[in-house]
């Protein structure tokens, strides 16, 4: 009976440590597969369309980059009890927190508008016009937030979480050769082509995995969920299962177009999506779905990451847990970033598709800088104490930095100079 008691003992500990991990967990899932947005959607498929399965071994590469950045803000948030926005004020001064801040707010801004683009092109396939998108939309985000508590918004940013994965069962349904897959995917190489193309792929898809808005974002979240220190642990299980789910989204989408449309030039989601329905209507319902979806979801987290920051910095209140009596500039400034994004999508003519890949762009040049106020705080032993990052960690988020400044200063030279670089 003693093996049984031992069996019965591990039983109930693992089945104690589950249930904490479903209490703890959320901001590393959410933030990680928010990041899986309409222009993230917009990327991979023009990747996979590009490219065909020739960069499914680069992603593989951004999940432990994604893990790395993600994890150092469960630290400094369960630690700090501050979100990143009001640590860089407190800890740098007032010039480099604004700096940060309207750094911050330009990309949200910016990623908002290509998530209405995104949710409104995906119901115009099913012939729902953008206004009608755009008031549904603004009506139940802002019931989503005003009504719940921060529970409650993360219970129901998790169901959009789960629908995200639809793009799964669709690479299933294309029944690529996975010889194929396994042979020209994971074997790192470059396809031939433009430099300034690749390059500029390269750095979008960078951008859509690795945001500055996420860095914000999860550090509030961990604040305004109010994880401790003896949470971490769980905070960083919670961050690698989400950057594991973000890549494997990606790399599905890559697959799916890469095996129905490979060698189409693709500048938009919608448009793979209609090319898609062509060759398999489901797959192409599928798409449309999981685009809205991405685009609610990415609309969700981003416009969050902003009110979060600007009420760490201005000294409102700022919790989903606050009625709007009790934070209304909190509310108002939400309402406001959500509202001005959602009307551009319905200017006549805009360049919507030019907004929507350049973005993820603009976010990868940004990053540096956000990296490195992230990595002087997580070094900071009087802010961090046992905390602190480790050598090892410094150097493995020291490159990532390092090389995405090399990657953001070749992709800057090749727009300016097109010609410096030969045809690959």
């Amino acid at each position: 009976m003693n093996w049984f008691a031992k069996l019965f003992y591990h039983y109930r500990r693992t089945l104690k440590a589950i249930r904490i991990f479903f209490i703890i967990s959320g901001p590393g899932i959410i933030v990680m597969l928010a990041d899986n947005d309409a222009g993230g959607i917009t990327t991979y498929a023009a990747t996979g369309a590009k490219y065909g399965y020739s960069l499914i071994w680069f992603l593989l590469l951004l999940l432990p980059i994604a893990y790395y950045i993600q994890e150092m803000t469960v630290r400094l948030g369960a630690v700090t009890k501050r979100g990143l926005a009001e640590a860089i004020f407190d800890s740098f001064g007032s010039h480099w927190g604004w700096f940060a801040l309207l750094d911050l707010m330009l990309v949200n801004w910016l990623t908002l508008v290509t998530e209405f683009i995104g949710m409104t092109t995906a119901l115009s396939i099913f012939k729902i016009p953008p206004i009608v998108t755009v008031i549904v939309v603004c009506l139940f985000m802002g019931v989503m937030v005003v009504r719940g508590r921060y529970w409650t918004w993360e219970k129901v940013s998790l169901l959009f979480c789960a629908l995200n994965l639809i793009y799964i069962p669709c690479a299933f349904l294309v029944k690529p050769s996975l010889e194929s897959v396994l042979h020209q995917g994971l074997i790192p190489h470059f396809p031939g082509g433009s430099f300034n193309e690749f390059f500029f792929m390269l750095m979008a898809n960078i951008g859509t995995t690795i945001a500055p808005w996420m860095i914000f974002f999860q550090q509030s979240s961990v604040v305004d969920k109010g994880l401790q220190e003896k949470d971490i642990i769980w905070g960083q299980m919670d961050t690698i299962i989400g950057a594991a789910f973000t890549v494997v989204v990606a790399i599905f989408i890559m697959i799916v177009t890469g095996t129905l449309l490979k060698g189409i030039e693709i500048n938009s989601a919608d448009q793979a999506v209609l090319l898609l329905m062509k060759n398999h209507k489901y797959i192409g319902v599928f798409l449309a779905i999981g685009l809205f979806n991405a685009g609610l979801l990415g609309a969700i987290c981003i416009s969050l990451a902003s009110s979060w920051a600007f009420g760490e910095v201005f000294g409102w209140a700022h919790s989903l847990n606050h009625k709007v009596k009790e934070a209304p500039w909190f509310y108002f400034f939400y309402f406001l970033i959500l509202v001005s994004s959602a009307s551009v999508v319905l200017i006549p003519n805009a360049p919507l598709v030019t907004i929507t890949l350049f973005v993820q762009v603009i976010a990868v040049t940004l990053l540096p800088a956000v990296l490195v106020f992230l990595m002087l705080l997580l070094n900071d032993e009087k802010i961090m104490g046992q905390y602190k990052n480790t050598l090892s960690q410094n150097i493995i988020t020291g490159s990532i930095a390092v090389a995405i400044i090399i990657l953001a200063t070749l992709y800057a030279f090749s727009a300016l100079f097109p010609n410096m670089f030969p045809t690959m």
